[in-house]
C-alpha cells in the first residue's frame, strides 16, 4: 500500500494510523466494504458531534465507480453483439450521409449516435422491456440527436422497411421517417419527443413520479419498472436539465435512470475544456440523493489502474482537463503518449511497453459493453433512489480524421468517399468496394434469416417485444359526465356573484362525484391552490405525499386544512411551472404510457403559462397528451394591480399556435361547464389526441341562464347572446363581440349606445375566435381546392352574421390580433379594440380605460363604425368622445 506510505509522510503518529488503516482493510475483507462503510459513517458522526468540521466531499476519483473486480458477469454473445452494433453504426451513419447526398441539405447528425452506441446497444440487449402480459414495459427517452441509430436497429429488426430510412427527413409524402423522436409523426413508435434539450430530463422524473402517484392511489400496481432517460453532457446546462433533480431525489424514485452521454462536446467546442463536466455533474447528483455511477475507463484501462502503485495516474487523470482529454483521443497515441502519459515518469513508464496504436485504443468506459452493462445492473437494482449514469465517451466514435472528438463533429452530416470507406473498415462491415461508385453508400442488413438478426430478435422476444413502441389509445374508455350534471352552472346564478375560475372549482367538484372520471382527475397546482379557491381540495381528496403527513399542519382545526397524503389526489407542485406542466405531461399521456386513461387539470396564473413553458406546451402537443389547462387571473385588466408581468394580453395568441390546443376564453360559468362536458367526451370517450385550455378570471359577477341551442355555437366559438329583434326601417344596429369579462363591457355598451344615440346592439359572445379562425381557413381552403363546386363552404362566423345588420365591434382583454384574426372572415365592417402594450397596476375600471377596451369605448367604436358607413356624422363621433370623456390626445397605449 504505498499510498499508505505517502499519506503517512506528514502524519503526527503515523503507527496509530496504521493500526486504523489495517483495522479498516481486515473489516472489508471479513465483511465486505458496506460494513466498513457503515462504521466510517458512525465515526464521521460521533466526530461532527463533538464539534469538528468535516466538509463534505460530493465527489470521488475520477475512475469507474464499480471496481472490475465487483462486476457481474455480463450474458450473451459479446463477438455477435459488437457485429449488430457495428451494422447499427454503419447504418445510422449511411442514413445521413445519404440524405444530405441528395438534392435539398437534409441536415442529420452522426456523431452524437456514434458516441452512445453501446449505451443503447447494452440496454437494448439486456435491460430494457417492452409492454407485454408479463410487463408494464419501460419507458425510454432517447437523446433526440441519437434518433438515426434507433431508426438503424429498427430497420435490422425488420420494423422499418429500406425505403423508410432511405427517406430520413422526408416525410411529406408520408414515405419517411422523422428527424427526431417525434410521437405526433410516429404513433406507434416514439414514447417520447427530446430533441428541445432540457425537456427530456426534466419529463423523464415527473414521469417516474407519476408512476409512484398512480401506485399510491392504487390505480397502479407496484412493478419494477423504469424510465430510463438519455441526456448529453453538453444538455445538462439547459436548467429543465438538473432543476427538477432534487425532486427525483428527495422522493426516491428508484423507478429512474438518467445515462449522461459524457463524449465532453457540446455544439462548438468542449463542454467543460477548463473542467471535468463528469466530477461537476456528480457532485450536483450526488447532492441532489441520487446514486451515482461513473463509467469512465474501458477494460483496456484495468492493467493500467491495477498497477498504479503510487496512485500517480490516479493522480493525473483527476488533473487532467476535458479539453486535454479531447485532444488525446483527436491526435491520437503518440500525443498522448507524450502530452497525458509523459507529464510523469512514473506513468510514461507504465506504457512504455505499450505501442501508439495500443495508447490509442484505450477506451472510455462508455464505449466498453461490460462496464456498461455493469452500471445498468447497479441502476437496476439500487431502491430508494434515482441513479445516474455518467458515462465518458467519445464524441464522433468511429469517424476518424472526419469528425473523432473535433469541435465541428456534432454539424458534421457529410463525410467524403474515404472517410466511409475508413468507417466500413474500422467496423468490418462487408461491403465490396464496387457498391461505392458514384458516390452511393449502400445500407447493410445480414438477411432476415441471419445470426445476427436472430439474435437481435431472440433478445427482444426474452424482454417482451419491441422498443420503442407506443401505444396509440387505449384499451379502456371512461364515459363523460352528461352536459345535464352541470345543471346548477347551466342557470343563472340569481344574485349571487361568482368569477369563472369559482365556476370551473365548482364544475371540477361535480367531475369529481362521478364514479367513473373522479379518480382518474389529476389535479395540479404550481403553489397556487388558494389564490385560485381551491384549497378545499386539500381537506377533500389529498396532497399526494409519498410518505403521507409526519406532522400535524398548523390549520389542523380548521374545515380546509393542509392534508397530505400517500394516497392524494391533488399534485401540489410548488413554485415551477415547468415542473407541474411536465406533471401534467405524464398524467395527460397515461393513456398511452400505461393504458390508463387519466385526466389532469393544471391550474395556474394564465401569464405564466404559455409564454413560460411555450416549448413544454409544444412538447405536449408532439406528446399527443389529453387534458386541461387552465390559465386563471387571465385577462390584461382582470388581474387588477399586479402589473406588467403578471397581467396576461396574449396567451391566446401562443396556444393558437399549437395545432391540436383547443382554446377558449368563457365568460359565463354554463360556458365553462359546455367546454369541460365536451372536452372530456373528445378526451376520454372519443380518445381524440387534443388538449384544451381555458382562460379564467378572479372578477365576481352575476352569470346568466345559457340560451337554448347555445351549445353547440359554444365550442364552435361563437353564439348570439342577445337578438336585439328583427330591425326597424331606418334602425341604427350594431353587432357586438367580445370573450370573457371584456364581454361583459360589450354588455354594458350596448345600453349606453341605445341610451344615448338610440343605437340597437345584437350582442354575441365569442369564447374562442380561435376556434372560429380555423373553420373559416378550413372553408377557405376548400374554396380554394373545389372551384367547381355548386356551393361554396361558408366560414361559420360569416354564417352568423351575413343576415346581421351594420358594422361589427370586437372587444376582449387580449391584444388586438386575437380578435383580428376572423377579420377575413367577417361580411361586414369590423373593427377590434384590444389591450396591446405593457401592462399597468391599477383598478379594473383604470385600466380598461388606459387600454381603451371598455364601455365607453366600445360604444365610442361603434358610432365612428357607423360614421364610417354614412350612416351617422362625424358630430355623432365627436359628441361621443365628449359625452363619454374620451381624451383625444392621450398616448397609444399599444406603446406607452
Amino acid at each position: 500500500m504505498s499510498w499508505l506510505n505517502e499519506l503517512l509522510q506528514n502524519d503526527p503518529d503515523p503507527t496509530e494510523t496504521r493500526e486504523w488503516v489495517e483495522s479498516l482493510k481486515a473489516v472489508i475483507d471479513t465483511d465486505g466494504p458496506g460494513r466498513a462503510h457503515q462504521l466510517l459513517e458512525g465515526m464521521v458522526e460521533l466526530t461532527r458531534r463533538a464539534g469538528a468540521h468535516l466538509p463534505f466531499a460530493p465527489t470521488t476519483e475520477y475512475i469507474n465507480t464499480i471496481p472490475s473486480h465487483l462486476e457481474p458477469r455480463m450474458p450473451g454473445d459479446q463477438h455477435m453483439e459488437w457485429r449488430i452494433r457495428s451494422m447499427i453504426r454503419w447504418n445510422a451513419m449511411a442514413m445521413v450521409v445519404r440524405a444530405n447526398r441528395k438534392p435539398g441539405d437534409l441536415g442529420g447528425h452522426i456523431a452524437s449516435f456514434a458516441s452512445s452506441a453501446t449505451l443503447y446497444d447494452v440496454g437494448f440487449n439486456h435491460f430494457w422491456r417492452a409492454p407485454s402480459a408479463d410487463h408494464p414495459g419501460d419507458l425510454i427517452c432517447v437523446q433526440g440527436h441519437s434518433s438515426p441509430g434507433i431508426y438503424a436497429r429498427a430497420f435490422l429488426e425488420g420494423r422499418l422497411t429500406e425505403s423508410q430510412i432511405d427517406h430520413f427527413r422526408m416525410e411529406v409524402d408520408g414515405r419517411g421517417i422523422s428527424s427526431y423522436p417525434h410521437p405526433w409523426l410516429m404513433p406507434d413508435f416514439w414514447q417520447f419527443p427530446t430533441v428541445s434539450m432540457g425537456l427530456g430530463p426534466i419529463g423523464a422524473i415527473y414521469q417516474a413520479r407519476n408512476w409512484k402517484y398512480l401506485e399510491g392511489r392504487g390505480l397502479m400496481p407496484k412493478t419494477d419498472r423504469k424510465v430510463w432517460c438519455f441526456l448529453g453532457d453538453g444538455e445538462c446546462d439547459e436548467p429543465e436539465s438538473l432543476g427538477a433533480i432534487s425532486v427525483a431525489g428527495r422522493e426516491g424514485l428508484d423507478n429512474l435512470v438518467f445515462v449522461v452521454n459524457c463524449n465532453l462536446q457540446r455544439l462548438d467546442g468542449p463542454v467543460r475544456g477548463n473542467g471535468k463536466i463528469i466530477q461537476e455533474l456528480e457532485g450536483q447528483f450526488r447532492g441532489a440523493g441520487w446514486n451515482v455511477v461513473k463509467t469512465v475507463w474501458g477494460s483496456y484501462w484495468d492493467p493500467l489502474l491495477a498497477k498504479d502503485n503510487t496512485g500517480q495516474l490516479k493522480r493525473l487523470m483527476m488533473e487532467t482537463v476535458d479539453g486535454e482529454y479531447q485532444n488525446c483521443k483527436a491526435f491520437g497515441g503518440a500525443y498522448t503518449r507524450e502530452h497525458f502519459f509523459g507529464k510523469y515518469p512514473e506513468t510514461a513508464a507504465m506504457v512504455a511497453n505499450l505501442s501508439d496504436d495500443d495508447i490509442w485504443r484505450l477506451n472510455r468506459g462508455g464505449h466498453d459493453p461490460h462496464k456498461v452493462h455493469a452500471a445498468y445492473d447497479n441502476a437496476m437494482k439500487t431502491t430508494g433512489m434515482p441513479t445516474v449514469i455518467l458515462a465518458k465517451t467519445v464524441k464522433g466514435y468511429g469517424m476518424g480524421a472526419s469528425g473523432e472528438s473535433l469541435n465541428p463533429t456534432h454539424q458534421t452530416k457529410k463525410l467524403d468517399d474515404d472517410a466511409v470507406r475508413a468507417f466500413r473498415d474500422r467496423f468490418k462491415i462487408d461491403i465490396p468496394d464496387e457498391q461505392f461508385k458514384d458516390g452511393a453508400v449502400p445500407f447493410f442488413h445480414p438477411g432476415e434469416k441471419s445470426p445476427e438478426v436472430e439474435y437481435m430478435l431472440e433478445r427482444r422476444r426474452a424482454l417482451g417485444g419491441f422498443l420503442p413502441q407506443r401505444r396509440r389509445k387505449s384499451t379502456q374508455t371512461l364515459e363523460a359526465p352528461k352536459l345535464e350534471v352541470f345543471d346548477r352552472l347551466l342557470k343563472s346564478s340569481g344574485d349571487r356573484e361568482i368569477s369563472t375560475t369559482m365556476a370551473f372549482v365548482q364544475a371540477f367538484n361535480v367531475i369529481l362525484r362521478d364514479k367513473q372520471v373522479g379518480p382518474r382527475c389529476v389535479p395540479i397546482v404550481a403553489d397556487e391552490a388558494r389564490t385560485f379557491g381551491m384549497e378545499g381540495l386539500f381537506r377533500q381528496i389529498g396532497i399526494y405525499a409519498p410518505e403521507g403527513q409526519k406532522y400535524k399542519p398548523v390549520d389542523r382545526d380548521q374545515l380546509m386544512y393542509y392534508r397530505e397524503d400517500a394516497a392524494g389526489q391533488v399534485l401540489e407542485e410548488g413554485i415551477t411551472e415547468c415542473g407541474a406542466f411536465s406533471s401534467w405531461m405524464a398524467a395527460a399521456t397515461s393513456y398511452s404510457t400505461n393504458d390508463l386513461p387519466m385526466l389532469p387539470f393544471y391550474i395556474y396564473y394564465s401569464m405564466f403559462g404559455f409564454q413560460r413553458i411555450g416549448d413544454s406546451a409544444w412538447q405536449a402537443a408532439d406528446m399527443r397528451a389529453r387534458g386541461f389547462l387552465l390559465g386563471a387571473t387571465a385577462g390584461r385588466t382582470t388581474l387588477n394591480g399586479e402589473g406588467l408581468q403578471h397581467e396576461d394580453g396574449h396567451s391566446h395568441l401562443l396556444a393558437g399556435a399549437i395545432p391540436n390546443c383547443r382554446a377558449y376564453d368563457p365568460t359565463f360559468g354554463f360556458e365553462v361547464a359546455v367546454i369541460l362536458q365536451h372536452g372530456m367526451q373528445r378526451m376520454l370517450t372519443e380518445q381524440q389526441d387534443e388538449y384544451y385550455y381555458l382562460t379564467l378570471m378572479n372578477e365576481n359577477y352575476a352569470h346568466p341562464d345559457m340560451p337554448e341551442g347555445a351549445a353547440d355555437g359554444i365550442i364552435k366559438g361563437m353564439y348570439l347572446l342577445k337578438d336585439a329583434g328583427k330591425p326597424k326601417k331606418g334602425e341604427l344596429r350594431v353587432q357586438l363581440l367580445g370573450s370573457g369579462t371584456i364581454l361583459r363591457e360589450a354588455i354594458a355598451a350596448a345600453e349606453l349606445l341605445d341610451k344615448d344615440f338610440g343605437v340597437t346592439s345584437d350582442i354575441w359572445s365569442c369564447p374562442s375566435f380561435t376556434e372560429l379562425r380555423r373553420d373559416g381557413f378550413d372553408a377557405e381552403r376548400w374554396n380554394r381546392l373545389n372551384p367547381e363546386a355548386k356551393t361554396p363552404r361558408k366560414a361559420y362566423v360569416t354564417e352568423l352574421l351575413e343576415t346581421r345588420q351594420g358594422p361589427a365591434v370586437a372587444a376582449t382583454d387580449y391584444v388586438r390580433a386575437f380578435a383580428d384574426q376572423i377579420r377575413a372572415f367577417v361580411p361586414m365592417r369590423y373593427t377590434v379594440l384590444g389591450t396591446d402594450g405593457f401592462g399597468r397596476s391599477d383598478t379594473r375600471a383604470n385600466l380598461r380605460r388606459h387600454f381603451e377596451v371598455d364601455r365607453y369605448y366600445i360604444a365610442h367604436a361603434a358610432i365612428d363604425a357607423l360614421a364610417k358607413e354614412g350612416k351617422m356624422t362625424g358630430k355623432d363621433v365627436a359628441r361621443a368622445i365628449k359625452l363619454y370623456k374620451i381624451d383625444a390626445e392621450r398616448a397609444n397605449p399599444a406603446t406607452a
